[in-house]
């Protein structure tokens, strides 16, 4: 049983179910499974040796899915490749891992060379007919079946890099067995059935990916809304009458900051994950209230991808759960683990580790580092938290992360809890910049709704009337953007960099 199996499966169940919805453009499972068939005979008459990578540089179009079953049914290798990354970032990725075939859309052209690498067009521009376009090869190949190759468990399905804000990406690899886990996983968590309607808001390239098989598994359908924005993504849930999708906190925050949205329609959600970061204790109320109370979130890292930890509505209903991330899912275990290896009790606050069939199989061409990372076949996060005596999980922070001022420690996401109930902060982030006299400083920065006149002190008393003065930021810089990631992610180390020389508005 391969990753793939599920959609194929799924296609012989549900022939004439919508697999793809695109604006008024439906396709049905059996079209589908015949258009991924023929490409993958395509791949395979390319390049004919099993696991050979395939890089895929798209934004969410139905030809970058097209693409990707393609890949799992030919018994390639995927690497994805986010267009919205720097050319430079994906430059170093596509070296590292050395594509045999690389998918490029029409709008990415220039994000990449493929050197060597056989180039295969997705989404064509206008006027395309090359023969190297995707639809071109699925009108040459239609009707063909791909040879299905005799692999293990452990052979590599997907090469997919970390963030890289921590230092060099690394590459993980991710096996069969790792991605049948998530798959298994997310069914059993969530409860997805033929009713599902996943929409593709967030970049297939990371989170949102993972809940693709899942939903094709129980026969759903997959959204395609084009460009996403918050109003988009609004209208898009109304429009199709969404269930399922997952975002990143800082999109739920703009939507919820949209005019109007009290009386916007969510009645059809029933699973809006949240993943990527901790959305914040004070929001998950009023998201929940309005979203359908359909608000739920997994934990997960790319060595141990999206479901290791999980949260669903009904559990995050309990205020005493609005901090937490959930609890263990299945085929994982999750610990609190001290520095000497140690497994903690419940309360005891140390780093959350990991251990199954979710976790890679280490970073590729990197033999230290994965030694470093999975010791006696637990992962180590490097996220630091608690697991209470219910089995609940909560994390505070990256380890590295923590501020130490003044010989006390401070967690950054407890002072941001506190920081976005302000009024005018619509998004902020806290991080240490050192200091002779305190070690670090606790430092914030903030993102304001437009037309306000709040200030730098007035902020900074606003937390410290709720924590502490250690706790308090002593620096609070006010700024029109805050650097994110290319999945809406803020960034903490580089907006560290950013202050490193601190020349914003001391606060206290």
């Amino acid at each position: 049983m391969l990753p793939i199996d599920h959609f194929l499966r799924a296609a012989v169940r549900f022939p004439d179910r919508t697999a793809i919805k695109d604006g008024d453009r439906e396709v049905r499972y059996a079209d589908l499974a015949r258009q991924v068939n023929a490409l993958a005979a395509a791949l395979q008459d390319i390049a004919p040796a099993p696991q050979g990578r395939v890089g895929i540089c798209a934004y969410n179009t139905v030809e970058h899915l097209l693409a990707w079953l393609a890949v799992f049914a030919a018994g390639k290798t995927w690497v994805p490749l986010n267009p919205r990354n720097g050319n430079d970032e994906l430059k170093r990725i596509f070296e590292v891992t050395s594509p045999e075939i690389v998918v490029v859309d029409a709008d990415c052209a220039d994000k990449l060379e493929a050197g060597s690498a056989y180039r295969l067009t997705g989404k064509p521009g206008a006027g395309d007919t090359s023969d190297t376009t995707i639809a071109a090869l699925i009108e040459k190949f239609d009707g063909q079946m791909p040879v299905r190759h005799d692999v293990s468990l452990d052979d590599l399905q997907a090469i997919k890099f970390t963030g890289g804000s921590s230092g060099q990406p690394k590459g993980c690899m991710q096996t069969y067995r790792v991605w049948n886990t998530c798959i298994t996983s997310m069914l059993l968590e969530f409860g997805f059935n033929q009713d599902d309607r996943n929409l593709l808001a967030a970049p297939m390239t990371h989170g949102t990916n993972t809940l693709i098989m899942p939903t094709f598994a129980v026969g759903g359908t997959q959204v395609f809304m084009g460009p996403s924005k918050p109003e988009s993504i609004i209208d898009a849930i109304e429009r199709d009458r969404v269930t399922t999708m997952f975002l990143p906190p800082t999109v739920i925050y703009m939507m919820m900051d949209q005019p109007g949205i009290d009386a916007r329609d969510f009645s059809s959600l029933k699973h809006m994950i949240v993943g990527g970061a901790a959305i914040r204790k004070d929001e998950v109320p009023r998201a929940m209230k309005i979203f359908n109370n359909a608000l739920e979130t997994c934990f997960g890292q790319t060595e141990a991808p999206q479901i290791a930890i999980c949260m669903r509505a009904a559990d995050w209903q309990d205020p005493e759960n609005w901090a937490s991330t959930g609890r263990a899912t299945c085929n994982t275990r999750v610990e609190v683990m001290d520095g000497d290896g140690n497994i903690l009790a419940p309360g005891e606050s140390g780093e959350i580790v990991l251990k199954g069939d979710l976790v890679m199989r280490g970073y590729l061409d990197m033999p230290d580092k994965t030694a470093e990372t999975i010791i006696d076949g637990w992962l180590h996060t490097g996220d630091v938290g608690i697991i209470d005596a219910r089995g609940f999980v909560y994390i505070k922070d990256r380890i590295r992360d923590v501020v130490i001022t003044g010989g006390f420690n401070v967690y950054p996401s407890d002072v941001e809890a506190v920081l976005g109930q302000h009024p005018a902060v619509t998004e902020c982030v806290v991080f240490g910049i050192p200091d002779r006299k305190w070690g670090e400083v606790v430092t914030a920065a903030v993102e304001v709704r437009p037309g306000s006149n709040a200030d730098a002190a007035e902020i900074a008393a606003f937390v410290k009337a709720r924590l502490d003065s250690v706790k308090a930021p002593k620096v609070v810089h006010i700024v029109d953007a805050l650097p994110r990631s290319p999945v809406g992610k803020v960034l903490r180390r580089e907006a560290k960099v950013m202050f490193a020389n601190p020349e914003g508005e001391t606060a206290a």
